[in-house]
């Protein structure tokens, strides 16, 4: 998870991803951050994310990201 994090917090240093838990509601993450985050993902973790997977549940926090990571990396 440390390493979602600082994905994260590359794109926001600002803003505390541990205790966030709306990122998509509060404008945090945009669409052009979503991409770069899908990227950052695929090359960090090794997984794809597939297009029916880019849905705002998925992204709405550090928790829901990492879940995604970990549910695709065990498929």
């Amino acid at each position: 998870m440390e390493k979602l994090y600082e994905i994260l917090k590359s794109l926001h240093p600002d803003v505390d991803f541990t205790a966030e838990e709306d990122l998509i509601g509060k404008g945090i993450l945009d669409s052009f951050d979503i991409v770069t985050l899908i990227t950052e993902i695929n090359s960090a973790y090794d997984v794809s994310i597939p297009a029916e997977e880019i849905l705002p549940e998925n992204f709405r926090s550090a928790a829901a990201i990492h879940a995604l990571i970990t549910r695709l990396d065990e498929a």
